[in-house]
């Protein structure tokens, strides 16, 4: 049986910065958790900055792989942006990895930690601005800017989970569901 050195690095790589973060991660205490040498670590990656990077990308896909098993195509565009969002800020609260990056870019203001922290919000604006373009294609929704829409949707998710929960009670599904119609899809409707 062959040991999988690159994925042993990955996971160590990942414990480390899910339990330390970023910027006190270093190769050497990679090394030590993947149980290999410090130059096996560098037969696959040039330097952190790069195994970082590989992470993150694999989170991103998951994320997105998360968000469209949320929806489902005999569902209106409104329920079916409240499910992918819901999906994806879950997996965000869930992955101890995305909450500590999230805290140290805020925080410490480290930059690749507030890099990764814009990627994911990128990644997830595009990804309803992408879903936005489509429900206006198919007559689910009136024409409108899909990128200033897709950055108002998730910015007014973010608020409602994230900023509202510091000075009160959670909000449920539900009751979040019910603010997006209120406030977006009720105005973007035909």
């Amino acid at each position: 049986m062959t040991i999988d050195r690159k994925a042993l690095i990955i996971e160590a790589a990942t414990k480390s910065f899910t339990q330390f973060g970023y910027k006190a991660t270093t190769m050497d205490l990679v090394a030590k958790l993947a149980n290999v040498g410090k130059g096996t670590i560098y037969t696959f990656f040039k330097n952190k900055e790069e195994l970082f990077s590989e992470i993150i990308s694999s989170l991103l896909i998951e994320m997105k792989q998360t968000a469209d098993n949320a929806i489902d195509p005999d569902l209106p565009f409104h329920e079916n942006a409240h499910r992918a969002l819901i999906a994806i800020l879950e997996y965000r609260k869930k992955h101890q990895l995305t909450i500590k990056i999230f805290q140290e870019g805020a925080e410490l203001g480290t930059p690749v930690a507030r890099d990764m922290t814009e990627n994911l919000e990128r990644m997830v604006i595009n990804y309803i601005k992408k879903k936005i373009k489509e429900a206006i294609k198919n007559g689910d929704i009136k024409p409108c800017d899909p990128e200033l829409n897709a950055f108002v949707i998730f910015k007014l998710y973010i608020a409602l989970i994230f900023d509202w929960e510091k000075h009160h009670e959670p909000l449920e599904k539900e009751e979040i569901a019910e603010m997006l119609k209120m406030y977006i899809v009720k105005g973007l409707s035909h």
